[in-house]
């Protein structure tokens, strides 16, 4: 079995697990508002930003600047204590990042694009910044570590899929704790790009409502230290799967969303109804939630309690999965009750096959929860968490 060892978060939601725990008890976003710039046309679009002042990355990491890798740290000084006791107990070789990316530091390539097309000087930017291996190559370097450090990016499942490889390098014995997560951070190109895909919603995501149009883009970070060492949270079973269906439309029939869960089901040695709790993905895109809801329905049924939180983080890309994932561990850390579908400015489609959404906040009534990340390309992937005591 592996365990959660710690987590460090950073979201529209807040800046430490308290503040977010508050907010997502509450079922308020502070970071969740109208954005000027960001959408060609000057159009105003609601964004998941993270607000206040990051951490200075010195200049002896220079190329390693972007907002990514801030916002890493964030979630990194949250977990210090636990990763500095992991690395002074099996040493720096036995400790791997893996993190999930979409965008890395995109946006200081684009500043940088912009500065040099109006004829401006641009000195901060430095090729590094923006490669997608760069944010754990920059952990690493961070902490000194030698282990094994590398990025996956496939699209919105990337950070969920950080955490199966984690999990994987622990128990083949390359390492003996694994620092797992991702992080990106608002860019023009991702919002603009899905805003072309007819797949951006202007006004805040309504996920699951009659008139979801796209999603919100949200930017944060988020880091777990899995090990080997019993903790109140395991990571109970992970499924992936690929339908390899349509470069960016999920499978009609959800077939490699359902390979995912009943992979996670089986590693876990659960039965459906033994799951108190499923995050959804949740996209709030036509095509997403309603293959969602097929699949979740064929699965479960309208018996386990089920949400998307996205209305709450914004879509945050390659960080979802492990913001997701950090935000079903503090709920089951701090018995939180689950976050309830908001349908107050779009009632619910109720020609979606039903899967138990729920309306109004209410208990976990048993400690597992499910945590499910699809993506681009069919790219799926499941995690399940679990207390331990």
């Amino acid at each position: 079995m592996i365990y959660i060892a710690a987590a460090g978060m950073i979201n529209a939601l807040g800046r430490t697990p308290d503040e977010i725990a508050a907010s997502l008890t509450a079922g308020v976003a502070p970071g969740m508002r109208s954005h000027d710039g960001w959408l060609q046309g000057e159009v105003s679009a609601v964004l998941g930003g993270v607000d206040g002042e990051l951490p200075d990355i010195p200049e002896e990491f220079a190329s390693h600047r972007s907002r990514n890798n801030q916002l890493l740290l964030v979630a990194l000084e949250q977990i210090q204590p636990q990763v500095d006791a992991a690395i002074a107990r099996f040493g720096r070789d036995r400790v791997a990042v893996i993190l999930g990316t979409s965008t890395s530091g995109l946006d200081e390539g684009d500043t940088h694009v912009r500065l040099k097309l109006n004829g401006k000087e641009s000195t901060a930017w430095r090729y590094p910044q923006q490669e997608l291996g760069d944010p754990s190559r920059f952990l690493r370097n961070w902490l000194k570590l030698e282990g094994p450090a590398y990025t996956l990016s496939t699209a919105c499942s990337s950070s969920a899929r950080a955490i199966i490889s984690g999990r994987r390098l622990i128990e083949a014995d390359l390492v003996d704790v694994a620092i797992v997560g991702g992080a990106d951070t608002l860019s023009r190109m991702p919002v603009n790009g899905f805003n072309s895909l007819e797949s951006l919603s202007t006004t805040l995501c309504q996920p699951f409502g009659r008139d979801r149009c796209g999603i919100t883009i949200g930017e944060g970070a988020a880091l777990m230290l899995l090990t080997r060492e019993p903790q109140p949270v395991a990571l109970l079973g992970v499924g992936e799967s690929s339908d390899a269906h349509h470069i960016s439309a999920p499978h009609p029939e959800g077939e490699g969303a359902i390979r995912a869960i009943q992979q996670a089901l089986n590693d876990a040695g659960l039965q459906p109804q033994e799951i108190g709790y499923i995050n959804l993905h949740g996209t709030a895109t036509p095509l997403n939630d309603q293959v969602e809801s097929k699949v979740v329905h064929a699965l479960f049924g309208e018996s386990v309690p089920c949400s998307s939180t996205k209305h709450l983080t914004g879509h945050t890309l390659g960080a979802a999965g492990i913001t997701e994932a950090a935000l079903c561990m503090l709920i089951l850390e701090r018995d939180l009750p689950l976050p309830a579908q908001d349908f107050s400015a779009s009632p619910a489609d109720l020609s979606l096959p039903a899967c138990g959404i729920i309306t109004s906040p209410q208990p976990l009534t048993r400690p597992t929860i499910l945590s499910n990340s699809f993506a681009f390309g069919g790219n799926n992937a499941s995690i399940l968490l679990g207390r331990t005591v």
